[in-house]
């Protein structure tokens, strides 16, 4: 009997050599679609959770919540020293509780006395552990007394493959805060510190050192098209550079002195500071009392003069045209507002960068100089959350 196809309720069944029917094949693929991508949906917002959780954690470390508690170890602490040719360097290991083989992670603090200690780098460092990375926060000595030079460069480049083969979890990522991240990109192209870095997170950096320093001695910015811009830099900026160049600013007999006053007004002791005023020279006075007065204008001849002098100096700790050799991915993270490194330097390392390695440049209201803003729009809050999202993908 023949089967007659043109009879209501009866179908072919096609031969399983037949192409299947353009209907059937664009609804498997439309299925096929929906379902990777919500499997990367679903592996993207894991990683927002993670930059929620950290920049929750790094504002409020005491912070709790059911979204919170969904990315969230707990964290231990170690006191390690790491082996260098200065020297044993004092270092801080934070290891999230119950992850196997965490990847790596060095956090490097800017100028600051208190270095590793500095509240807001241990709480970055604890929320980045709490989201489950092993994070390594090494001392910088120079820029713990205030001084940007050539020997931290070494400190911070050992500090990851020392990470690395404590892990056992391949390259590390980098985040280097401030001053430390001109610093770290020089280290980033010495071949021998390259293959152990990851990717490299900068925030708040420096690409010219000497244009950072006439900015905080004129409140004034330098843009890459060559327009100056009015932008009114802090105090303690000018401060840290007079420390740094006592000489250039103090008499002989005056140095010991001076340094001691200025130490105390930067480790935020003004009445220890001012003590010392009595024991300096009247010309040694008179410098000391602009810089507590922070009338940063009367001493811009001064300072101007010294910066010209340090050019050499200054141009050599600084990665303006020294980046030919980087073959590390780069984010850039900087505050709109932040009045120490003025957020310009982010623009003149976006055009220094190789495009090649350039992932990310962040320009943001939503971050200061070194922490974040609490006053952000919602909209500028999450850019930054999606932008360590981004961070946070390329470090695992």
């Amino acid at each position: 009997m023949d089967l007659d196809l043109s009879q209501p309720g009866v179908e072919a069944i096609p031969s399983k050599d037949s192409p299947p029917r353009p209907g059937n094949l664009k609804t498997r693929l439309l299925w096929l679609l929906f379902f990777v991508a919500l499997g990367f949906g679903a592996y993207r917002l894991r990683y927002d959770l993670r930059s929620y959780s950290l920049l929750v954690h790094f504002l409020d470390p005491q912070a709790s919540g059911p979204l919170l508690r969904l990315e969230t170890y707990a964290v231990t602490t170690q006191e390690v020293s790491l082996p260098s040719a200065t020297g044993p360097v004092r270092a801080r290991l934070y290891v999230p509780s119950g992850v196997a083989r965490p990847s790596g992670m060095i956090v490097l603090h800017g100028i600051h006395h208190l270095g590793i200690d500095e509240p807001r780098l241990m709480s970055f460092s604890r929320a980045a552990a709490g989201g489950g990375f092993a994070v390594l926060t090494p001392e910088i000595r120079a820029l713990a007394d205030y001084r940007v030079d050539r020997t931290s460069i070494a400190t911070i480049g050992e500090s990851p493959g020392w990470l690395q083969q404590r892990l056992g979890t391949g390259p590390v990522t980098v985040v280097a805060v401030s001053f430390a991240g001109g610093l770290s990109l020089l280290a980033a192209c010495d071949p021998r510190y390259a293959p152990h870095i990851r990717s490299l997170l900068l925030m708040g950096a420096y690409d010219d050192l000497g244009r950072v320093s006439r900015f905080l001695a004129t409140s004034q910015a330098e843009l890459p098209d060559g327009h100056i811009v009015p932008y009114t830099a802090h105090d303690y900026g000018a401060a840290v550079f007079v420390y740094s160049n006592l000489e250039k600013f103090f008499s002989v007999s005056d140095l010991s002195v001076a340094h001691e006053a200025l130490r105390d007004w930067l480790w935020e002791q003004p009445q220890a500071a001012q003590a010392l005023l009595a024991r300096l020279t009247p010309a040694g006075r008179a410098t000391m009392e602009f810089l507590l007065a922070r009338q940063i204008d009367r001493l811009r001849p001064q300072l101007m003069d010294a910066i010209r002098v340090d050019e050499p100096q200054l141009a050599a700790i600084s990665p303006q045209g020294k980046l030919g050799n980087l073959h590390v991915p780069v984010f850039i993270l900087h505050g709109s507002t932040d009045d120490i490194i003025p957020s310009t330097e982010s623009l003149w390392l976006q055009r220094e960068v190789p495009p090649k390695y350039l992932r990310e440049v962040l320009i943001t209201p939503a971050f200061s100089h070194v922490d974040p803003d609490k006053s952000a729009t919602w909209s500028d809050e999450l850019r930054l959350v999606d932008f360590l999202a981004d961070v946070l993908h390329a470090s695992d």
